[in-house]
């Protein structure tokens, strides 16, 4: 892989990691998960072995399916407290959605 295409994709990781720990909104942490998820994939598939591409594909397969649960329940959250501030999560039901997003 080019020099500049790994260090732009370190960058974007530092960037996405970055974003999502200083999110104080659902929507900017999801950004950061998201950001995460597309500079990685680069890095695990970089060296062109069936193997590592099958490791990034089940990569995404896996963060696509929490990403989504992590937007249900920041949804449902809202839905319920009419907030979509990360602190405010205190709905049962968003509360083990996101647990199981998280694991």
């Amino acid at each position: 892989m080019n020099p500049q295409a790994s260090s732009i994709f370190i960058i974007s990781l530092l960037l996405g990691t970055t974003i999502t720990i200083s999110s104080n909104h659902w929507i900017t942490a999801w950004m950061g998960l998201e950001i995460n998820t597309l500079a990685i994939l680069p890095l695990i598939s970089k060296s062109h072995h069936p193997r590592s591409i099958e490791a990034a594909t089940k990569y995404f397969l896996t963060q696509a399916a929490a990403s989504a649960l992590v937007l249900f329940s920041s949804m449902t959250n809202a839905w319920y407290t009419g907030q979509w501030d990360i602190t405010q999560l205190t709905h049962p039901t968003s509360c083990l959605i996101l647990t199981s997003a998280v694991a």
